[in-house]
């Protein structure tokens, strides 16, 4: 399954809200250099989902706000 997430990096607090159920938003509190948020964003996601971390790949937007993230269940 693929879902779409939506990034903010450098937020106040993290959290992770479910748009619907294809489609995230999640805050991270990293910034987007050296690919820490991305790591953070998987951290986050997997424990909101209830899958390891190793189960989520991003495929497309490594680089950018939005985020197309394959989930292995």
């Amino acid at each position: 399954m693929i879902i779409k997430v939506k990034v903010k990096p450098k937020s106040k607090k993290e959290e992770v809200k479910k748009l619907s159920e294809e489609e995230y938003e999640v805050k991270v509190k990293e910034p987007p250099e050296k690919g820490r948020a991305n790591e953070r964003v998987l951290e986050l996601l997997s424990r909101f989902i209830g899958v390891p971390k190793r189960s989520l790949k991003i495929v497309r937007g490594e680089g950018s706000r939005l985020k197309f993230i394959e989930v292995d269940l």
